[in-house]
C-alpha cells in the first residue's frame, strides 16, 4: 500500500459542508475537554481546531485561548463564527510561540499532520510550560480500515493508481514511544473502537469520501468519479451498512502526556 502522511493545509476543505454533515468531530470532543481539564486563567493551544467549536468550549472554562489550523478555509469560518477568540493558521509540524502555553489540546487533527509527527510533538514540547499538558485524541492503528480497503479496491477496479492516503493511524505503543522520546510522560492513553454513525451521509461512505478524502478524486476522470464512488458503497456496504445507516468504523487513540 503506498502512504504519503500529508497535512491538512493539503486538503481543499469545504468548512460549511464540513462543520453542518460531520459535526459528529466536534461533539465526540467533549470528553476530551474533560480529561483536558482547563482551569481559569489557563493558557491552552487548541491544535488543529477546525471551525473553532471546541476552541469556544474551552475558553468558556475561563481560559484564554488560541485555536490554530493548517487550513485558511477552517480559521476564516472559526473567526466568523467565534468574534473575540483568537485564531491562526499555522501548521502542525512548523509552529511557534512566543508566550509558552499551559495545555495543548488536539481533537480528530493529529493524523492529518503524519509526514513528521516527531516535529509535530517537537512544536507541542516547545508551546509548553516547563509541566504543561499535550492531551489530544486521534485515529489510531485500523481506524477506517473498511472504508480505506473499499476505496483502494474501487480504485484498483478502474485502474487507477493506488491512491496515497493522507493519515497517519499509529499503534498506541508507537505513539507512546514518539512522547516519551521527546521529553513527555504519559499519564493516560486509550486505545477504543467508536463505530460512528454517519447520520448526515444519505450516500454512505461515498460522501464520507468526498470530505475526507476528497483530494483523492482529483486525479480521478470526471466521468470516472460518480460510478467509483458507487464501487466504494458496494464494497464498502457490507462491513458498515446497518438497519438504521452507515457506520463508520472508527478507532480512536486518546492521551495525556505532561512535559518533564
Amino acid at each position: 500500500m503506498a502512504l504519503r502522511y500529508d497535512t491538512p493545509s493539503l486538503m481543499r476543505w469545504n468548512a460549511r459542508a464540513y462543520d453542518s454533515s460531520f459535526g459528529y468531530v466536534s461533539a465526540h470532543g467533549a470528553p476530551l475537554i474533560e480529561l483536558l481539564d482547563p482551569r481559569p486563567g489557563e493558557r491552552i493551544l487548541d491544535l488543529g481546531c477546525g471551525t473553532g467549536v471546541l476552541t469556544a468550549d474551552i475558553a468558556a472554562r475561563g481560559t484564554t485561548v488560541m485555536g490554530m489550523d493548517g487550513s485558511a478555509a477552517m480559521i476564516e469560518v472559526a473567526i466568523s463564527q467565534h468574534p473575540g477568540l483568537d485564531f491562526m493558521v499555522g501548521e502542525g509540524a512548523n509552529f511557534g510561540v512566543s508566550i509558552p502555553y499551559d495545555a495543548v489540546f488536539s481533537n480528530a487533527a493529529l493524523h492529518w499532520m503524519g509526514r513528521d509527527p516527531d516535529s509535530v510533538i517537537r512544536c507541542v514540547r516547545s508551546a509548553l510550560t516547563p509541566g504543561g499538558r499535550f492531551v489530544a485524541e486521534m485515529g489510531g492503528a485500523g481506524n477506517c480500515a473498511a472504508l480505506t480497503s473499499a476505496m483502494l479496491t474501487a480504485w484498483r477496479e478502474y485502474g487507477l493508481p493506488e491512491p496515497e492516503l493522507p493519515w497517519y493511524f499509529p499503534s498506541p505503543a508507537e505513539y507512546a514511544v514518539r512522547l516519551e522520546r521527546c521529553g513527555f510522560t504519559v499519564r493516560l492513553l486509550e486505545y477504543f473502537d467508536r463505530p460512528t454513525p454517519l447520520d448526515e451521509c444519505p450516500n454512505g461512505a461515498a460522501d464520507w469520501v468526498r470530505v475526507f478524502a476528497g483530494s483523492l478524486l482529483e486525479g480521478v476522470p470526471p466521468a470516472t468519479v460518480e460510478p467509483l464512488l458507487r464501487r466504494v458503497n458496494e464494497l464498502a456496504a457490507p462491513a458498515l451498512r446497518r438497519e438504521s445507516g452507515w457506520v463508520a468504523d472508527y478507532v480512536r487513540l486518546r492521551f495525556a502526556a505532561v512535559l518533564a
